[in-house]
């Protein structure tokens, strides 16, 4: 019984042998490895498909942006020039420049040029004589060193800025004259600045170049006049009574050698008829009109003669 239950003897196996087994090489078929290398590339197709997808991570958008975003910077890293902004520009011009510029934009659109006029302020009587005395500066410095100052030559060289303070003159005193001008007093004090512009015009030798100035004197004696007229008829003349305006015309006419005689008589008939509507007033042993009281008053002799009241009015 036991030798029927017994363990069987291993069947010998060349396991234990010592000799090797010979090498082999394993092989598979070539068309196995090609179907997947197939699959492989399909499914990296789909992940590139899927990649695709997104666009911030898709490589083919990233390559194709990048030539773009390098000539963005390209353009953006030299200077490029361009023309100043007007606000700039208008502050690299001068007075005399901008003036040019705002003239010819003026003559060109006459529609600008009234809008100038209406919105500029109004010349007042420093500054329009301020532009006289830069014109009559000019034609100081354009005399020629040297020679005769009043002959023929010097007025040829002189003759171009002469005009102009002419015209200058006769473009500013109608503005300055009423009805333009309301204020007598503006009127008369830029009178009188004007016309001491016309004192020192140039003599010359000649007789015809010196009709400028016998000219310049007539149109501002008729000015003179206008100007009386109309500032004797506002708060019954007391400006001319007592603004000492027939001293200054009577020594301007002096300067002028009698050619504002004009405006000397209008002066005259006017303070003249002023006086005459005033009755004498008894002042002690004499009579004393508005004439003479002014007259007293401006030479500092008043009440010389009268006797010196004291005690309780």
């Amino acid at each position: 019984m036991n030798s029927i239950i017994s363990t069987p003897q291993p069947f010998p196996h060349n396991f234990y042998a010592t000799r090797l087994s010979p090498n082999r090489t394993m092989s598979f078929p070539s068309n196995v490895t090609s179907t997947r290398k197939r699959k492989a590339d399909d499914g990296d197709l789909r992940s590139d498909d899927r990649m695709s997808a997104s666009p911030s991570t898709s490589p083919a958008i990233s390559s194709q942006s990048l030539p773009l975003q390098r000539a963005i910077k390209r353009a953006r890293s030299g200077p490029a020039g361009r023309p100043l902004a007007l606000p700039r520009l208008l502050e690299t011009l001068d007075a005399d420049a901008l003036r040019d510029v705002l003239r010819t934009i003026c003559e060109h659109h006459p529609s600008i040029g009234t809008e100038v006029v209406n919105a500029a302020p109004r010349p007042s009587v420093t500054s329009a004589l301020e532009v006289l005395k830069n014109y009559e500066s000019a034609l100081q410095a354009s005399f020629p060193f040297g020679g005769n100052s009043t002959s023929d030559y010097s007025y040829n060289r002189v003759r171009q800025p002469l005009m102009a303070l002419l015209d200058a003159l006769n473009d500013f005193t109608p503005h300055f004259l009423p009805p333009n001008e309301p204020q007598p007093t503006q009127a008369l004090n830029f009178l009188d600045g004007a016309t001491e512009i016309v004192h020192r015009l140039p003599n010359w030798d000649s007789f015809q170049n010196n009709l400028h100035k016998q000219t310049a004197y007539e149109e501002i004696s008729k000015a003179w006049a206008l100007v009386l007229r109309e500032a004797s008829k506002r708060a019954g003349g007391m400006q001319l009574q007592y603004g000492g305006w027939d001293q200054k015309l009577a020594k301007h006419n002096q300067q002028a050698q009698g050619r504002m005689q004009e405006a000397v008589d209008e002066l005259n008939s006017i303070l003249g008829w002023m006086g005459g509507d005033r009755q004498p007033q008894q002042g002690g042993h004499r009579g004393h009109d508005i004439s003479s009281v002014r007259q007293e008053l401006l030479s500092g002799t008043f009440g010389a003669g009268l006797p010196v009241r004291v005690g309780p009015w």
